[in-house]
C-alpha cells in the first residue's frame, strides 16, 4: 500500500502521527563529578542524634519521567570513607560490629523501574546490598528536570536485617534500627 502525501501539512500530518507511536526511550545519566551532590545518614546513639555522609559514592541513572516503569538506578557506595565527624565513631563504623569494611568494602543500591506517585515524585523499589546481606529498600525521590537535573531522596534503611551494629550495638534502645537516608544527586547526560 503507497500513501500519497500531496501537501505540506499531510507531511507533517504523517510525520506527528509516526513520532506518537514511537516509543520513548529513557535517557541514561552519570553522577556529575565535583560538588552538589551528597549522600547522608541519620539515627541516634543514647538518644542524641547524629548525622554522618558517605563521600566518593557513585549514581548511574536511566530515566524517562513520561516512562518511569523503564527506568533503572545504580549507586555505588564506598564505606570506608563515611563521616560523622567524630572520628571515634567513624572507626566504629568501619569496623567488624558495623560496615565491616575489612571484608566488605562498599554497599551497592539497585532498582528497575519507577512508579509515578504525584507529578515530580516518584518511587524506586530497589535493593540494597550491605554486608553481604540484600534486602528491599524504598527510596522516595523528587525529580528537577533540566540540562543537569537532580533526584532528591529519601529512604530508611534497617539497620539490623543487614548486621549492622552486632553484640552490645544491637539493643535499639542505644541505637535505633532506623535510620534515615537522605541524598541529592547532580547528574550530567552520560
Amino acid at each position: 500500500m503507497t500513501i500519497k502525501l500531496t501537501s505540506p501539512a499531510a507531511v507533517a500530518a504523517a510525520l506527528a502521527g509516526l513520532m506518537a507511536t514511537a516509543p520513548v526511550l529513557a535517557a541514561d545519566y552519570v553522577q556529575a563529578p565535583g560538588a552538589g551532590s551528597h549522600l547522608a545518614f541519620a539515627t541516634k546513639y543514647d538518644g542524641e542524634t547524629f548525622t554522618g555522609s558517605f563521600p566518593g559514592f557513585s549514581t548511574r541513572l536511566s530515566f524517562d519521567p513520561a516512562n518511569p516503569a523503564a527506568g533503572s538506578l545504580d549507586v555505588t557506595i564506598p564505606l570506608a570513607g563515611a563521616k560523622s565527624g567524630n572520628s571515634d565513631r567513624d572507626s566504629t563504623l568501619q569496623g567488624a560490629e558495623f560496615f565491616n569494611v575489612a571484608k566488605f568494602a562498599t554497599a551497592r543500591y539497585t532498582a528497575k523501574g519507577f512508579t509515578k506517585v504525584a507529578e515530580g515524585k516518584y518511587e524506586a523499589k530497589g535493593t540494597l546490598e550491605l554486608r553481604g546481606v540484600s534486602k528491599p529498600v524504598t527510596l522516595g525521590f523528587d525529580w528537577k528536570p533540566g540540562a543537569n537535573p537532580v533526584l532528591t531522596g529519601k529512604a530508611t534503611v534497617k539497620r539490623l536485617d543487614f548486621g549492622v551494629g552486632e553484640g552490645d550495638w544491637k539493643d535499639t534502645k542505644t541505637i535505633p534500627n532506623e535510620t534515615a537516608i537522605s541524598t541529592v544527586v547532580k547528574f550530567q547526560a552520560k
